[in-house]
């Protein structure tokens, strides 16, 4: 019975808790930001980057949207579906925020907001209670905590390779909570307190974010059981390594680009770090190939009941 009522309601995929993917047609969703009467688009400007609080990071370079933000004490986040006519896009997730903090800089300012509540769209009320107490519950996941995560990754979360080195140490892992500034050479990182790496980044300033294709995501999850414990030797990594031009860190010999980022400025958002910095150096090994994703499962599923999914990999 249990059989036939979750192929009534679900079919036959399986049902995970996240789906990395890769896009092959570009996003299919667009982000925007609402502050009293401003609704601007962020969609290339927001990155999430703390889990426990969840908090985004959204980069402002007008005078007027930032004076808006400023002014405002209503903050929203709409996640909705690509279309030419935006009075046909359909909301996918809504969250309501809370002023965090801000990094000012001279070409803009890096505002951070914690969310506050979430609401989610992509399946009925009914279908989304029975998924969450079929598959999701579990200690320290209510349900308003599956909505969070749900909304925050209802877009496309690319993942990056971080490596570090000092001295005979060294770290190479996932990551996914990196925003790259457009037209800028800032950049920002959310990374876990519990990554022994990030005490020596913090104290040499230094770390290099690579680009990759999926075809190494195996590989490149292997890596990231190590973020809380020493890594294995780097003569028994499954893959060659070269050595960055100016920090001399090791990347992966099969990643696309890779960045010499330095951190300027740190900030505690609670399960996570923030870290701010800038590249110095930034080098295009071969073409870019079709980069790695994460985007909560009820995303995919939703876009596979609209027969216009992302392609799992």
């Amino acid at each position: 019975m249990k059989n036939i009522l979750r192929k009534i309601f679900f079919g036959d995929i399986q049902i995970t808790e996240y789906s990395t993917i890769t896009i092959k047609n570009g996003v299919k969703e667009r982000v925007y930001l609402e502050a009293g009467h401003m609704l601007e688009d962020i969609t290339s400007r927001h990155w999430l980057l703390c889990l426990n609080p969840i908090v985004f990071g959204i980069w402002v370079e007008k005078k007027e949207e930032s004076d808006a933000l400023q002014k405002s004490q209503d903050y929203t986040i709409y996640f909705k579906e690509e279309n030419n006519d935006s009075r046909e896009q359909k909301t996918l997730a809504r969250i309501r925020l809370d002023y965090f903090d801000r990094i000012e800089e001279s070409n803009g300012t890096l505002f951070l907001f914690e969310l506050k509540t979430s609401r989610i769209f992509h399946l009925g009320r009914f279908k989304t209670y029975l998924m969450y107490y079929k598959y999701y519950r579990k200690p320290g996941l209510s349900f308003n905590r599956l909505k969070s995560f749900v909304s925050s990754y209802s877009y496309p979360r690319k993942v990056r390779v971080i490596s570090f080195k000092k001295d005979e140490y060294y770290n190479i892992f996932p990551m996914d909570l990196v925003g790259m500034i457009p037209g800028t050479t800032r950049c920002v990182f959310g990374l876990r307190h519990t990554n022994v790496t990030l005490s020596k980044i913090i104290e040499t300033g230094k770390l290099v974010a690579s680009e990759f294709s999926f075809d190494h995501k195996e590989v490149i999850y292997q890596l990231g059981r190590h973020h809380g414990s020493s890594p294995p030797p780097i003569e028994s990594l499954p893959f060659k390594v070269r050595s960055t031009d100016h920090f001399q860190f090791y990347v992966p010999e099969w990643v696309d680009t890779y960045r010499e980022i330095n951190i300027y400025r740190t900030m505690n958002l609670g399960s996570h770090m923030l870290l701010w910095g800038e590249w110095e150096n930034e080098r295009q090994l071969k073409e870019c190939g079709k980069n790695l994703y994460h985007i909560h499962f009820l995303l995919y599923f939703y876009q596979v009941t609209k027969g216009d999914a992302y392609t799992l990999v």
